[in-house]
């Protein structure tokens, strides 16, 4: 009698759910996320709050792994090489140099990419339209920020003529290139700055500046000037420095922060990569452009270096610091 009841047992298990559907049921995706600066930018919280705006809580119905290489671009196989042992389900990566990185450490796990400039020339894919390959992801770049930016400036600081570009040396020329050349457009002389990482020498590059009578700063989104942003807002304060920014380095008290938003685009990441999770394959999801702006004006920094702000320019900010 009781083999019966057990056996009877068993067959209505096995009907009520099959091994494969009970694996399935017990499985939780797991996400890699790869940034080359460190934790201190939004850019983690707003792929977290993304997911979570799509019904993924971490630690409960998703795990996301989060690792930082705080500007060591030779820690990105070590790195990469943790998440795959995770056997993560999706890998998330910001910037170029981490996409073709994650490229290079697996052609098997999807990689969902955002804040790349321009996706097919800094040969993270070979087709906006048409990816290939494991990976996709979004661009948040305007070719013509570097104009809105200057002419932000001029209308900040009337009369001005020098514009300091401070870059990554790690990374592409492309941002920097692109900031020479829309900068003498507007008649603006434009001075190259370029660190290296992953301690750059920051106090001889604001030294330099000084010296070659920089009316304003103009520091570029990449991910070495990311992981010192904090050092760079001093310096340049310490110098009476106007600087502009990027919209997701805000609160290391630069005096303009103006830019397409990187926290949306990793928004739209995060929305690839839930579409990734429920079947889509990479190579068919186009790479999205996403350009949407953003102002934020410090005028604790204006006060604190002796800009005043127009009131126009006030009255177009998304947000205003006290």
């Amino acid at each position: 009698m009781f083999k019966q009841m057990l056996v009877l047992v068993t067959l209505t298990l096995t009907f009520l759910l099959s091994p494969s559907e009970a694996q399935q049921a017990a499985k939780i995706p797991r996400v890699g996320f790869l940034a080359p600066q460190g934790r201190s930018l939004p850019l983690f919280d707003a792929f977290r709050k993304g997911l979570a705006d799509l019904g993924y809580i971490d630690g409960q119905n998703i795990v996301i792994e989060p690792r930082f290489a705080e500007g060591q671009y030779d820690r990105f196989p070590a790195l990469f090489g943790e998440l795959i042992s995770l056997k993560v389900d999706v890998l998330a990566v910001t910037g170029a140099v981490t996409a073709r990185a994650a490229r290079k450490a697996t052609t098997d796990i999807p990689i969902v990419f955002s804040i790349v400039v321009d996706p097919v020339a800094d040969n993270v894919v070979p087709s906006l339209e048409h990816p290939g390959g494991n990976l996709t992801g979004v661009t948040c770049f305007d070719p013509t920020q570097a104009t809105k930016q200057f002419q932000l400036l001029k209308e900040v600081i009337p009369g001005i003529k020098r514009v300091a570009i401070l870059g990554d040396q790690g990374v592409s020329e492309a941002l920097m290139k692109a900031g020479e050349e829309q900068a003498r457009a507007l008649g603006l002389e434009p001075q190259r700055f370029r660190v290296a990482g992953p301690n750059p020498d920051l106090d001889g590059a604001f030294a330099a500046m000084k010296q070659q009578h920089a009316d304003a700063l103009l520091v570029l989104e990449e991910p070495v000037l990311g992981v010192h942003a904090e050092k760079i807002a001093e310096l340049a304060a310490k110098d009476r420095l106007p600087t502009m920014i990027a919209p997701s380095r805000v609160a290391s008290g630069g005096l303009i922060a103006y830019g397409t938003s990187q926290v949306e685009a990793i928004h739209h990441m995060a929305a690839y990569v839930n579409k990734i999770m429920k079947g889509a394959k990479p190579s068919e999801l186009p790479v999205e452009t996403v350009t949407r702006y953003e102002l934020v004006v410090n005028l604790k920094t204006a006060r604190d270096i002796g800009i005043t702000i127009p009131p126009a320019v006030l009255k177009r900010a998304d947000r205003v610091i006290q």
